[in-house]
């Protein structure tokens, strides 16, 4: 699956860097639901990693928001699953 990522990145012709940070997003969320695949979860999985890095992780706002778009891309262009309405708490901006 993490090359089939990997082409579908390539094949939008995204930067390497882009590449790498998906890659690292979707494998520390694989690792955060203990190894199951990402076509076994859905809303309640990626609610439960983003808030997961907002409140333990306490990442910026625009951290999260990397993972949240890596892990859309993940969904949306690899998988071809729609996911959408995503509830989880986010990270706060800086004032």
């Amino acid at each position: 699956m993490l090359d089939q990522l990997r082409d579908a990145i390539r094949l939008k012709h995204y930067a390497y860097r882009t590449e790498e940070t998906y890659m690292q997003w979707i494998r520390r969320y694989i690792l955060f639901h203990n190894k199951r695949h990402p076509k076994a979860m859905s809303n309640a999985e990626i609610e439960a990693f983003l808030t997961h890095l907002a409140v333990e992780g306490q990442v910026s706002a625009s951290t999260q928001n990397q993972a949240l778009s890596a892990l859309l891309f993940l969904y949306r262009e690899v998988l071809k699953l729609d996911i959408a309405d995503i509830k989880a708490v986010r990270a706060k901006r800086p004032q």
